[in-house]
């Protein structure tokens, strides 16, 4: 008899235990936590108040409006500048073709040959040399100051119209300095020539870079015609034959005596002295 009562009073116990093994179970998923940013930072309780639907909701005519202009303002990749995480890039813009935009001049050929220059620009880079500008070196060799070619350029294209730009490192031996440049007028690269200038003590490297320029200078000005004829042998011959005349020296210090050549309208200058 007590075994039967004691199993009359776990009866509900087991129709609990039964109900519950039938019952639907509420499955539940556990998402990984990221954090939020700024922008998108709300305060817990409008999340727990108003929780988020399940598929997201038709946008309204206003928002589909704003979506559009926010679109038409964001500058496209075509045009948007080469830009790092640290702001603009420092590598070069490579442009080589398109006017207004950046050149690299120590290795572009931009407007080499494109056409010529006006009829105007012409007649005075191509004008005939003056005798009276050319100067003569002690050994004979002819040569325009490297002024006057800056005077011809300013003339043909104006201050500012052109310009000399080095195209390599300057390289400084035990008693030379040299550099690579490019002459460019009007936009246009124009020729390229190393200049050489020699030095003969540390303190004159800075006069030495600088002649070194201008020797560059009257190198790529030949291409433009500039003073052409003093690399004509016959026109040589016929203004040292008109205009100078070859002398004896003496050196005022050693006393050493040579031959030079000077301008017949020049005197024999320093350190020579004319000897019969």
């Amino acid at each position: 008899m007590a075994f039967l009562r004691s199993l009359q009073a776990a009866e509900p116990l087991l129709q609990r235990a039964s109900a519950y093994r039938t019952a639907p179970r509420l499955i539940t998923t556990t998402r990984p936590f990221t954090q939020r940013t700024s922008a998108s930072q709300q305060p817990a309780s409008a999340s727990a108040s108003s929780p988020k639907p399940a598929t997201p909701s038709t946008p309204t005519p206003a928002a589909t409006r704003a979506a559009n202009i926010a679109s038409q303002q964001t500058p496209s990749s075509a045009t948007t500048p080469n830009i790092s995480k640290t702001g603009l890039s420092d590598k070069p813009i490579e442009l080589d073709n398109t006017p207004g935009e950046k050149i690299d001049w120590t290795r572009s050929f931009h407007g080499l040959s494109a056409e010529p220059f006006p009829k105007e620009a012409a007649d005075i880079l191509l004008a005939e040399t003056n005798p009276d500008e050319v100067e003569i070196k002690p050994d004979g060799i002819l040569y325009l100051p490297e002024i006057k070619y800056r005077r011809i350029l300013n003339r043909a294209f104006g201050p500012g119209g052109w310009g000399l730009v080095p195209r390599s490192e300057s390289i400084v031996t035990p008693r030379t300095v040299t550099r690579e440049y490019a002459l460019v007028c009007n936009g246009r690269l124009v020729s390229v020539a190393r200049g050489e200038q020699d030095y003969f003590s540390p303190d004159g490297i800075p006069t030495a870079t600088e002649g070194c320029r201008s020797n560059a200078l009257v190198r790529c000005c030949k291409d433009l015609g500039i003073a052409s004829e003093l690399w004509d042998p016959r026109w040589i011959r016929k203004y040292k034959a008109q205009y100078t005349r070859e002398v004896w020296v003496e050196h005022v210090v050693s006393k050493k005596k040579s031959k030079i050549w000077t301008r017949k309208d020049d005197p024999v200058g320093y350190p020579w002295r004319e000897t019969k």
